[in-house]
């Protein structure tokens, strides 16, 4: 069971924890949504729960509910910049299908 970062992600998520000026690092979750049925969702995190399962990454934690952890689990989190655009890519092994507008997954 694992959930990583590339260093691009790692880079990202660090900055941005340091310039918010507090942070334990990056909570990593899904919710039901969307058309193909779930979504991912992603804030930064200021204190553990105490059920979250930890993970570290080019040094950054991640923490995952155990509910989220089944459909996420070995999930690789990118930061891409393509063109004009960038953002989070998520490279997860689980995912069966996704709807056309990129927004939701299922498994």
């Amino acid at each position: 069971m694992a959930i990583t970062l590339t260093e691009s992600a790692a880079r990202h998520v660090s900055r941005f924890i340091e310039k918010r000026g507090k942070g334990l690092g990056l909570r990593l979750g899904v919710r039901t949504t969307g058309c193909s049925g779930m979504a991912y969702k992603l804030e930064y995190a200021d204190q553990p729960a105490p059920e979250d399962h930890q993970f570290q990454s080019h040094g950054v934690t991640v923490f995952v509910d155990p509910k989220s952890l089944a459909y996420i689990d070995g999930t690789e989190l990118d930061f891409v910049r393509e063109g004009l655009n960038e953002g989070f890519k998520f490279n997860n092994p689980n995912v069966k299908s996704e709807c056309g507008c990129g927004e939701s997954f299922n498994v």
